[in-house]
């Protein structure tokens, strides 16, 4: 069938919707699932949202099973959808998907390598009356869809990846059920400001696009733009710092204390402790000395006991900052050249959601000076306890006494 057709008939029904009674919707999709023919039922019940039961029915009816007009439900009426009679199934799946969530931080797609059958059978066991079929529609309510493997270019997978995905999720949860702040941090790809090309589009008078440079040669006076966000798992809100100078630990973690500073606190004012999830690399890495430096300052500033999580190396992709926050920031400023750091400013604030994503952001213009050598020294001055799990990747950094 093509796709003019099956969009005609779907213009069709959401205009006789409001029209028909429960018969006879019904009867109107058999029909036009009659004359389809082969795979018409599929088609209409993807276009009307009836089930293929009630279609079938409704094919019977039209062979002269008709049911009496006393037997036509009121509007309303019937039973409602699984998601509506328990609100908490779709919190219970989003647990059960959570830890296994994996999505590409160039798009706001989100996938789960677990099956639908396997997630139905864990939601039977904590009560809930469930099919793999209604599993896979509720996955695809909440933005999910079956995805291929993929080659990638991350490396080989830890032989203790699964167990530190495991300990994330413990550790998130039982901040989440303390009122703790959990975060997620990460450095977004490096940007160039000028009127260079910006993949996208927008709409522009037509005949008028935005003209921009042909070469991508970074302009000296404006540089790049470093953002480094600060993405709060439970609130699904974030906070974007862009830098101007280097992508350090120092930067990282300054941008973590203005998030502290003018978003924490007020979702978190008796919060005495902090869990930060960060990549296993980069400005944030589990091996950079100054970054448990750079964080033993902010636990000393801010009386809070830092807990960090790393992700296992080749994993950077699982991180939730990236597919729940960068995804849409890129998506915002798409076909927008980023002409200046105001502008790159202002696109990140004005990124939202219809989840609610919130975003503010930030110029950070300072210097952070690259090749800062950490003694043992100062390493032996942390107050840093390594957990019994992977001390490499987990780890809490306690406020030194003033």
């Amino acid at each position: 069938m093509g796709g003019t057709s099956e969009a005609s008939l779907q213009t069709k029904h959401a205009l006789l919707a409001p029209y028909l009674n429960e018969r006879q919707r019904r009867l109107v999709a058999a029909a036009d699932a009659q004359v389809l023919g082969h795979g018409g039922v599929a088609t209409l019940s993807r276009i009307t949202g009836l089930s293929r039961t009630t279609l079938h029915k409704g094919l019977r009816e039209l062979s002269g099973n008709a049911l009496s007009p006393e037997r036509v439900r009121r509007p309303g009426a019937g039973r409602k959808r699984i998601a509506e009679q328990t609100p908490a199934l779709i919190r219970e799946l989003e647990q059960l998907v959570s830890p296994t969530t994996r999505g590409d931080p160039m798009s706001a797609l989100r996938w789960t390598s677990k099956s639908t059958e396997k997630l139905a059978q864990e939601l039977r066991r904590t009560g809930f009356a469930i099919s793999a079929r209604t599993v896979a529609s509720l996955l695809q309510e909440q933005g999910y869809s079956l995805q291929s493997n993929r080659k990638t270019s991350e490396g080989t997978s830890h032989p203790d990846r699964d167990a530190q995905f495991q300990y994330i999720a413990q550790q998130t949860l039982a901040f989440q059920q303390r009122g703790a702040p959990v975060i997620s941090v990460d450095t977004k790809k490096k940007e160039l400001v000028g009127d260079f090309k910006n993949g996208g589009r927008e709409w522009q008078p037509k005949g008028a696009p935005e003209k921009v440079r042909v070469h991508d040669f970074p302009d000296k006076d404006l540089g790049k733009a470093i953002p480094y966000g600060v993405y709060d798992v439970t609130a699904n809100q974030g906070w974007v710092s862009v830098g101007t100078d280097h992508d350090t630990a120092d930067f990282a973690v300054e941008t973590i204390h203005g998030w502290w500073r003018h978003m924490g606190l007020k979702s978190y004012p008796g919060a005495r402790e902090l869990l930060i999830v960060a990549d296993g690399g980069g400005s944030n890495g589990s091996r950079t000395r100054l970054w448990k430096v750079a964080l033993q300052r902010l636990a000393d500033q801010t009386r809070l006991e830092v807990s960090v999580c790393h992700y296992p190396p080749g994993t950077s992709k699982w991180n939730k900052i990236e597919h729940r926050m960068f995804c849409h920031i890129t998506a915002n400023w798409r076909g927008k050249p980023l002409v200046n750091h105001e502008v790159i400013v202002n696109l990140i604030g004005c990124t939202a959601t219809k989840t609610g994503l919130r975003i503010q952001a930030e110029l950070d213009p300072r210097s952070y000076p690259t090749g800062i050598q950490v003694s043992e020294q100062e390493l032996e001055g942390l107050r840093l306890e390594k957990s019994d799990f992977h001390g490499d990747w987990n780890y809490r950094i306690l406020p030194r006494s003033k």
